[in-house]
């Protein structure tokens, strides 16, 4: 009995997200509002950002691809933060709780959130998903995958040579 109410919960799940239309997208488009309140209490928006290049990165404790792009950007984030980038990497509901990822967190330069207020929803339910915003406010990079060297590169590199906006 329990396996055909979990065949069912699969079908229902997937004929749903079938179902469901797509995100709308947001790259090229002004970056809704957000507030990404951090594993320390503090809260940090968007429009205090401003002028800098940001990473949204949402991940997962269990998402195997997250944990192979979660010490890539934070090397990455050592290298080019001095140029106006930051990096916000958003566990997901469904991972461990913060407290047991205190030792990875210290480990971090990129800056641990533990939630985010704002429109920018998993692209296709999908961890990792990751939002960029140029130092205009503008969404310029959208997809639920995760980033490699190359994608960073091709992505971030001509975003931080932009000047900030007057």
């Amino acid at each position: 009995m329990k396996l055909f109410r979990a065949a069912i919960a699969a079908a229902v799940w997937t004929l749903t997200a079938a179902l469901a239309p797509p995100a709308p997208t947001l790259v090229g488009r002004p970056a809704p509002d957000f507030e990404v309140t951090l594993i320390d209490g503090s809260k940090v928006t968007l429009a205090s950002l401003r002028g800098q290049v940001v990473v949204l990165n949402f991940w997962a404790t269990w998402c195997v691809p997250c944990r192979t792009e979660l010490p890539l950007l934070d090397g990455y984030y050592r290298q080019t933060r001095k140029h106006g980038l930051r990096v916000f990497a958003i566990a997901t509901e469904d991972s461990v709780p913060a407290f047991r990822m205190k030792p990875l967190f210290a480990a971090l330069a990129i800056t641990p959130a533990k939630r985010i207020k704002g429109r920018y929803p998993l692209i296709d339910g999908a961890v990792p998903t990751n939002y960029v915003i140029d130092r205009a406010g503008v969404v310029r990079y959208a997809k639920a995958a995760a980033l490699d060297l190359d994608d960073l590169n091709a992505t971030l590199i001509p975003l931080l040579k932009e000047a900030p906006p007057a």
